[in-house]
């Protein structure tokens, strides 16, 4: 089984930065395709942003586009995602995910989340 686990969100306030970081753990190999989903309140949880297993690809979704960043290290099994110039619209719960496959499949693996609360 693969565990991820996300560092801390935090708080921001309109305009600011955060960063977020995924740690993977009980790999069966060398990397995987991983990526960051959120779940405002009342809203469904949505796609924000994914990295091929080499780190090759990426996408995002429209909304985050030209102010997050996804990057990884496989040497330390870690995804982070930089977050620029954020809007209180970026307020959710993030979850680190992980692929067997290409990030074109739905996540096979799942963080627990953590809180990222942006202030106007």
């Amino acid at each position: 089984q693969v565990q991820l686990v996300e560092s801390e969100g935090g708080l921001a306030q309109a305009g600011g930065s955060l960063r977020l970081s995924c740690a993977a753990s009980g790999r069966t190999r060398s990397s995987y395709a991983m990526g960051w989903f959120r779940q405002a309140p009342g809203k469904e949880r949505e796609f924000v942003a994914a990295i091929s297993r080499f780190g090759g690809s990426k996408n995002y979704a429209d909304p985050v586009k030209g102010r997050f960043t996804i990057s990884k290290d496989n040497a330390k099994n870690t995804v982070y995602l930089q977050m620029n110039n954020l809007k209180p619209e970026d307020t959710a719960v993030y979850y680190c995910v992980a692929y067997s496959g290409s990030y074109v499949s739905s996540p096979d693996y799942w963080g627990k989340g953590t809180l990222v609360n942006v202030s106007s």
